[in-house]
């Protein structure tokens, strides 16, 4: 990675593993000018392909899994803060069963719901009507 500052080459000093947003963070030094800042790597999941029922296929977005999970949430106080939680959730557990580039939309769909069910029934029926998923 390049310093930010002055576009040097930089070196980790420090990393860590980050579970709940599925990140790594690290401290880095540039070789250059010698600052040190910090960074926060995420996953690219732009080369995970959704597979629809049609056979049509799609980039993962993680903006459209947030909003079908905030959909389902709108009922709690807090919709937009539990739906960036269990959507980093619902991702972490994808990235943990599935390592294939492509995914199914039931596979994530019942992905979605399992996790739902864990954190609230009410949001995980609201779910899996909306989202063809037999209970």
């Amino acid at each position: 990675m390049n310093c930010i500052y002055c576009a040097g080459d930089t070196s980790v000093v420090n990393s860590r593993p980050q579970k709940r947003t599925n990140s790594v963070w690290r401290r880095r030094e540039c070789k250059d000018c010698g600052v040190i800042f910090t960074s926060n790597e995420h996953i690219d999941l732009s080369g995970v392909i959704v597979v629809r029922n049609n056979r049509h296929s799609e980039p993962f977005s993680r903006d459209k899994l947030f909003i079908s999970i905030h959909d389902s949430l709108k009922h709690r106080k807090a919709p937009l803060t539990d739906a960036q939680a269990l959507t980093d959730t619902v991702i972490k557990h994808m990235l943990t069963v599935r390592i294939e580039p492509e995914v199914s939309v039931g596979i994530l769909s019942n992905y979605c719901h399992q996790v739902l069910e864990k954190f609230d029934r009410a949001a995980a029926s609201h779910y899996a009507a909306f989202h063809d998923i037999e209970l």
